[in-house]
């Protein structure tokens, strides 16, 4: 898409620090990382979501995390790497194209807060309707 700004850094319009590319993606260092490393990876083409993503895409972008992520630990030794993906406005998705985001988590480095939340007890009743409630719209 011309708007789109990642669109534009898969072309080489706007400059970017390139760590990976292959055929159906492209992973760069993201401009405002999180922590040193921070690394995002993205599908050439053109797909808002998760929902709009092919599975060859997406197959394309998990194995390329993977392969990025064992660069990152090998080069920086983090004591763990967060891989993160947001799908719309309402989950804080700023760039509408579908990106996985890795970030390498620092000794010392304080949580993510994404990564944090209270364990407690759900209502059974309720996990058991919404869980029956998914499976049937699962085509």
């Amino acid at each position: 898409m011309e708007n789109c700004i990642f669109c534009q850094i898969i072309t080489g319009r706007i400059p970017s620090v390139k760590v990976y590319e292959d055929d159906r993606v492209f992973a760069f260092e993201d401009i405002n990382p999180i922590s040193e490393g921070h690394t995002l990876i993205i599908p050439k083409t053109h797909a808002e979501n998760l929902f709009e993503m092919t599975g060859a895409d997406l197959s394309a972008v998990i194995h390329a995390s993977k392969k990025v992520a064992s660069g990152i630990q090998k080069a920086l030794s983090p004591d763990g790497i967060a891989m993160l993906q947001l799908n719309g406005r309402g989950a804080n998705q700023v760039v509408m194209h579908y990106h996985m985001h890795l970030v390498p988590r620092m000794p010392g480095a304080g949580r993510l807060p994404i990564t944090i939340w209270e364990i407690k007890a759900g209502d059974m009743d309720a996990i058991q309707k919404t869980g029956a409630k998914i499976a049937a719209a699962i085509e």
